[in-house]
């Protein structure tokens, strides 16, 4: 089949940011070696796109929408209640400057759009599902699908953490549903032709008469140019498991819960624990530390490099990672790829990227349930360090067969050959995406204590 020609519209997309924007780059150059794209995005990512060798015009367009995002950043800087807070604040203004993003597009390639010479519009970025499209309605119009997604987001505030949910800020959460009142919310929903949702909470927020529409296409996954490191070391008698954490010390990741998890295990020199990341909780941290006595054993590294966080995860054995609303879990995949076993919360994204016999999944619930089920895992890993090398392996195969972005641009060219009316069916990977080997697990099914349960197990995501 020929390629199809594809206007890939991804206002954040570039290779020299993190998170969001590098997840939109590094989407939208697989998909360019399964289709014919053309890639739209926004000025600000257009001189890092120039270095990386693509050539405007030809490979890519830059909309200059700086009118208006230029004041909502600003306006959002001054709202949000402090850096790295307030994301439900940062959304609802980036509402206004994404209209006028989109209405810009529109403007430039609305004519080409009309006469055909795109056989399908993919808005891959914002990824967030409370920012509608008009370009759906106007693509269907001109008889042109509308591919829209992988939307991820809107994991509702687990009631158990009110209080991380004020100190990060978020009182718009509180009434988050109102985004279905934004004009375009129902006509992107109805006009676009498929619907590629990166988690089961963002498909469970999917209003049921367009289920039919969904795909599920995890959000997440790693270039594997990137992540070539592995993880080497074998732990020999007597010698600790070393944990990492990887992220933001802000309340919901829950630093805090897996120092108070691990205490006893640190003092016994049983493991130790590496803290990569920065921010608001530093301080607290600083005093749990003092106060259970854990210096010897716990580093807080502070941000890594992302090109070298690779290498330094290597040297450890378990992520550990008890945050309690992520939505993707991107550093969870990282972790893995490299070959660390991940301990996680079962809700939002990482409960969907970590099978039985590649990790352990602890339940939501309270702040001392997830402590007390998180020191069962580890404690449950320093009994048995020998079960890590399977799990280790299995983690590996496991990112490396589903979760990197050719193998995800693979899966968006089938949803691409059906929105071209070139296959039938509708392309169903399975949600969340299954465990691909067949054998039966044997080292993560015992839980701590119980004979025969996994640790936290459960039959799905959020």
């Amino acid at each position: 089949m020929a390629k199809p020609r594809v206007l890939l519209i991804a206002e954040q997309a570039n290779p020299e940011f993190v998170s969001v924007p590098l997840e939109g780059w590094s989407h939208s150059q697989a998909l360019a070696q399964v289709a014919d794209t053309h890639l739209v995005t926004q000025v600000r990512n257009r001189e890092a796109i120039l270095k990386a060798g693509l050539v405007e015009g030809d490979d890519f367009t830059a909309i200059d929408s700086e009118k208006v995002a230029a004041r909502m950043h600003k306006l959002s800087g001054i709202l949000r209640g402090g850096k790295g807070k307030g994301w439900t604040t940062v959304m609802a203004l980036n509402a206004v400057s994404y209209a006028y993003f989109e209405k810009l597009v529109w403007k430039q390639f609305g004519e080409a759009i009309k006469n055909g010479e795109y056989d399908i519009v993919h808005r891959l970025t914002p990824l967030s599902p409370t920012l509608p499209s008009k370009l759906a309605k106007k693509c269907k119009k001109a008889g042109v699908p509308f591919v829209w997604g992988p939307i991820n987001g809107g994991v509702a505030w687990p009631k158990e953490f009110n209080a991380a949910r004020r100190a990060e800020r978020e009182w718009l959460s509180y009434v988050r549903d109102a985004y279905k009142l934004l004009p375009g919310y129902r006509a992107t929903r109805q006009k676009a032709h498929t619907i590629i949702v990166g988690s089961t909470a963002t498909y469970e927020q999917v209003p049921a008469i367009y289920h039919d529409k969904c795909v599920y296409v995890p959000e997440n996954a790693i270039d594997p140019g990137r992540f070539v490191a592995r993880r080497s070391r074998t732990v020999q008698p007597g010698e600790p498991i070393k944990l990492a954490f990887v992220g933001r010390l802000v309340p919901y990741k829950g630093a805090d819960m897996l120092l108070d998890a691990v205490a006893q295990l640190v003092r016994e020199k049983r493991v130790t624990v590496t803290i990569i990341g920065d921010g608001p909780e530093r301080g607290k941290l600083e005093g749990i530390i003092e106060r259970e006595n854990l210096a010897e054993g716990v580093n807080l590294a502070g941000w890594v490099e992302h090109s070298q966080l690779q290498h330094t995860l290597a040297e450890h054995d378990v992520f550990s990672f008890p945050s309690i609303r992520e939505f993707g879990g991107a550093v969870v995949l990282e972790a893995m790829a490299v070959g660390l076993v991940p301990v996680v919360v079962e809700y939002g994204g990482p409960g969907e990227l970590v099978t039985e016999r590649t990790g352990y999944r602890v339940p939501i619930g309270s702040r001392e349930k997830i402590v007390e089920d998180v020191r069962a895992a580890i404690t449950q890993i320093a009994d048995a360090p020998e079960q890590l090398e399977p799990m280790s392996a299995a983690a590996i195969r496991r990112v490396e067969q589903l979760f990197t972005w050719p193998a995800k641009a693979s899966q968006v060219a089938q949803v691409y050959a059906h929105a071209a009316g070139q296959t039938n069916e509708r392309p169903d990977f399975g949600m969340p995406l299954p465990d691909v080997e067949a054998q039966p697990s044997s080292s993560s099914s015992v839980e701590a204590g119980s004979p025969s349960e996994p640790v936290g197990a459960s039959g799905g995501g959020a």
